[in-house]
């Protein structure tokens, strides 16, 4: 048994770094319609190394396509979560950070009151995207799982609210290489629809009969032939000059599920190979369960419970429309997209101060204002 003495001693730990001691880091907050995300990062090479995140399920748009606005209950729901994001960052020596809205905002008539609301009771200052923002964002946290021996990439970004396709040119990007490819993404085409987990599982309530699951993927596939210019890169994926990148929760999920684990593990799921008749398997097991029995899946739980067979429905009807025998699955997107602009693209822009009138007090030191650059 340990002496109080030793045993005092084992409890004692190292005194926490003093934030200006510790080297700068980046952050990256992405706020979609199903999910709140924080990244932090350090520079590593090419890339980043993390050294803290977050991710917190907050369904802001929530009943947005029947009322056309951001409810009393998500907002709330929203900013508990970004101040505990906030106060993570307090731990942080953070030199830049970037604060992104996607779809719920976009479409809310609501939207840009809840971003002032955020600044006023947090201090993030976010930036509403364009869905072109999007998808290049979603491109640049995944051009190192580009195939240099394809011709075209279809990159997938299924999310809560719409689901953005770039294709991109993957001889251009080899050329360009990662700086270059950041300042100018080598997208052949790109479409935003409005499509996502949230919204199609919402037009499309769960049902037990077998018609269901067929409808929502018809009505997605549907949607999707709707963008004329994406179906023209059908042919060259029927000749296997194309390839899928898939950087959504749908995809890492099903993936997940695939690989029976009992809990998510990054390191497992993120950069793999996921055949298509693995996919379609994982996703027969899923349709065979209840919301329930769903629920009790550790790489699943109670907050994906509902709404991953909307995802999958939306992937298979990607698959129908440009085949391919595999897609390579990105546990990354957005937050990655930002980081590596704000790590590796153009330095900020220095924004000249207007001298504060005398007597005004100075800014506090805790507020996070967005770049807006990258």
């Amino acid at each position: 048994m340990l002496s109080a003495k030793a045993s005092s001693k084992k409890r004692r730990r190292r005194p926490k770094q003093k934030k200006a001691d510790q080297k700068p880091v980046y952050a990256a907050i992405d706020l979609g319609t199903n999910n709140c995300r924080l990244l932090v990062a350090e520079a590593a090479g090419k890339r980043f190394r993390v050294v803290d995140s977050y991710s917190q399920i907050v369904r802001l748009g929530e009943g947005l396509a029947a009322s056309g606005e951001l409810s009393d209950d998500a907002m709330a729901r929203t900013i508990d979560a970004l101040k505990a994001i906030r106060e993570k960052l307090r731990d942080h020596n953070v030199k830049r950070i970037r604060c992104v809205a996607t779809q719920a905002c976009r479409a809310a008539a609501n939207g840009k009151d809840f971003i002032a609301r955020v600044q006023a009771e947090t201090g993030l200052s976010f930036k509403i995207i364009s869905p072109k923002e999007e998808a290049r964002l979603a491109v640049a946290g995944a051009l190192d799982l580009l195939n240099q021996e394809k011709k075209v990439a279809l990159v997938i970004d299924i999310g809560g609210g719409s689901t953005e396709l770039c294709w991109v040119d993957v001889g251009t990007a080899k050329k360009r290489g990662l700086k270059n490819c950041l300042e100018r993404t080598p997208m052949l085409a790109w479409a935003s629809f409005p499509l996502g987990v949230v919204t199609l599982s919402e037009q499309f309530p769960e049902r037990a009969d077998a018609d269901w699951y067929p409808e929502m993927l018809e009505f997605a596939r549907a949607e999707l032939q709707k963008f004329k210019k994406g179906l023209d890169f059908t042919e060259s994926f029927e000749r296997n000059e194309g390839h899928l990148i898939g950087t959504s929760g749908t995809v890492t999920s099903l993936c997940a599920v695939h690989l029976d684990l009992d809990r998510y593990v990054r390191s497992i799921v993120d950069g793999s190979l996921f055949l298509r008749e693995d996919a379609m398997a994982a996703r027969h097991r899923l349709s065979s369960l209840t919301r329930e029995e769903r629920s009790q899946i550790g790489c699943i739980g109670d907050g994906r419970s509902d709404l991953v067979l909307a995802g999958c429905a939306i992937l298979e009807a990607v698959w129908d429309l440009w085949p391919c025998h595999d897609m390579r699955v990105a546990d990354r997107g957005l937050r990655e997209g930002l980081l590596m602009s704000l790590i590796h693209g153009k330095p900020a822009k220095k924004r000249k101060r207007k001298p504060a009138p005398k007597g005004d007090k100075p800014e506090s030191e805790t507020k996070l204002v967005d770049s807006h650059d990258g």
